[in-house]
């Protein structure tokens, strides 16, 4: 459990004043940063708007406190927004509830069993497919508050949402549209010359102001919902067989999800202040981090890469920082909270246009797709697709499945069995340097020896010639036991046709293979030979030797 120590308590050991003050500073302008997104993000959710402070106050504050990540800021994300509306809808915040706590519990176990390199087993195109999925999910969950439609039903998924946006294109709003046209400018022309302050807060000012003084008939957050400025309180939510058998699936996807997404943040993160987290105890941070935004009204969370490198950028290089955040979070909820129902909704959705564009990474696609081999495109594609059709967890079991599928593929076309050429079948003296006895044949097998390449090892025909067989074995570095089966019907042919058999230079998990199936004593210690030298040697002893 040493291994398991948040690097708040390293970070603490030789910290400065002049650390705290770079910590302060960032964790007020992450603060300024984050208000905005997290009352954007919780309105995709389709939960109240103080939820997502409420997330990024509880959540943010222990998984900086207990992470691995020196600079890690958590808090809700975009990649969740879709799969927490589709819980909600189905279940509500109940369902909800139960199902984040569920998550924070398997992403502790993951902590604690060291699943922290479980990220390297996640492909690069599926985590940019369903990156691009998600954003494209945000998008068009977006366009109804960006056109100010009314929609006739109330639709949860991705396409039955852009069906609705087509069948009520005729009730746009154009007020909403050029308030949202209005935030965009802001939001893509504001950096360009003013950096410190976030280009989003700006946005909401000066379309809340709008829409105020020249009274545009345009939504409001506080149209649409009571506005809370109360503190998180302790909640229990049903934990009941019945709900926690409900929701089961939807704390898996949210604990996978939400493990790959802070382990990529964090190894961001690293690259951008050359240092290294504790993927191990980020997970930990990040179980109790979920279940405890559950129990105080909260959402899923998890490392938000965005925020992350504005705190890095701003001189943030402790826990600290993103403590802080959490705390300046807070008293704006305390004192400001009631000011965001004059928030137009365009706003937040072009505001989230922003986050999805951002996080679609359509040049990393672009790169990806001119530059890998089809069969990766196909798996990026693949999961792009089903990710917006249907949902993260379908897009994810089906592009891991066709990966792996993949990789066996080409791992089976690596392993080669080949028959050795002989000098005397050459003719030209320019065959095989080593010296091969005349009732020998040897068979070299190269590759990873597994079920998608077991059928390449051959039958041995009769009237050969020769009845001693040496199996070389030096290229084999893996073998699993369907592999073994084909190597001991090879070798059971060779004994009915009396055939010796000789294996050659069996690495280490190969042999324990065969140790462990018997089929090593019933080949005969004796018949294992360290390397092709000894395995001549011993074919060359049983010359004459019949079974």
């Amino acid at each position: 459990m040493k291994e398991l120590t948040p690097q708040l308590l390293h970070s603490l050991k030789h910290y400065s004043r002049k650390e705290f003050v770079q910590d302060l500073t960032a964790g007020v302008i992450v603060a300024i940063i984050a208000l905005p997104l997290s009352i954007a993000l919780a309105l995709a959710s389709g939960v109240a708007p103080e939820q997502g402070l409420y997330t990024a106050i509880v959540a943010g504050f222990l998984i900086s406190a207990l992470g691995g990540s020196k600079v890690q800021i958590a808090g809700p994300t975009a990649a969740f927004a879709t799969i927490v509306a589709g819980i909600v809808a189905r279940s509500g915040l109940e369902g909800l509830a139960a199902a984040t706590i569920l998550a924070g519990v398997m992403l502790i176990l993951m902590g604690v069993l060291h699943m922290g390199s479980m990220i390297k087993f996640i492909p690069y195109t599926i985590t940019t497919g369903f990156t691009a999925g998600i954003a494209v999910t945000i998008l068009i969950g977006q366009l109804k508050d960006f056109f100010g439609l009314t929609f006739g039903t109330a639709p949860v998924e991705t396409m039955e949402k852009l069906e609705e946006v087509i069948r009520s294109f005729h009730t746009v709003n154009w007020a909403a549209v050029g308030v949202g046209c209005l935030a965009l400018a802001v939001l893509i022309l504001w950096p360009r010359w003013f950096q410190k302050i976030p280009a989003s807060l700006i946005a909401v000012v000066v379309t809340a102001a709008a829409v105020k003084l020249l009274a545009l008939p345009v939504n409001t957050i506080g149209d649409l919902y009571t506005i809370s400025s109360d503190l998180p309180r302790l909640v229990l939510p049903d934990l009941s067989y019945g709900t926690v058998a409900e929701v089961l699936p939807d704390a898996f996807t949210i604990a996978v999800l939400a493990a790959i997404e802070s382990l990529l943040s964090a190894v961001v993160a690293d690259e951008m202040i050359g240092a290294r987290h504790n993927s191990n105890m980020e997970l930990v941070a990040q179980g109790a981090g979920n279940a405890a935004s559950a129990l105080f009204g909260g959402i899923p969370a998890t490392g938000a890469i965005a925020r992350t490198a504005a705190n890095i950028k701003n001189g943030g290089r402790s826990p600290v920082a993103g403590m802080v955040h959490a705390v300046v979070l807070l008293l704006v909820l305390v004192l400001l909270m009631p000011y965001a129902a004059l928030i137009p909704m365009p706003c937040i959705a072009a505001i989230l246009f922003q986050v999805a564009y951002n996080m679609s990474g359509w040049r990393t696609v672009v790169k990806v797709i001119k530059r890998s081999p089809k069969s990766d495109v196909a798996v990026l594609a693949v999961t792009f697709l089903l990710t917006v059709i249907f949902d993260l967890v379908v897009a994810i079991v089906v592009g891991l499945s066709l990966a792996c599928l993949l990789f066996m593929k080409r791992m089976a076309d690596v392993a080669v069995v080949k028959e050795w050429e002989y000098v005397e079948d050459t003719g030209d003296g320019q065959g095989r340097l080593k010296p091969v006895p005349a009732h020998v044949m040897v068979y070299e097998i190269s590759g990873p020896m597994f079920f998608g390449a077991a059928d390449k090892i051959p039958h041995m025909e009769r009237n050969t010639g020769r009845h001693v067989l040496i199996v070389r074995m030096r290229s084999v570095p893996a073998m699993d036991i369907t592999a073994l089966n084909s190597l001991q019907r090879l070798w059971e042919e060779c004994r009915d046709k009396d055939i010796r058999v000789i294996f050659s230079h069996v690495n280490e998990q190969p042999l324990s293979v065969f140790r462990k199936s018997g089929l090593y004593e019933q080949v005969g210690a004796e018949n294992f030979a360290a390397n092709i030298d000894e395995a001549l040697e011993r074919a060359s002893e049983l010359e004459g030797v019949h079974l």
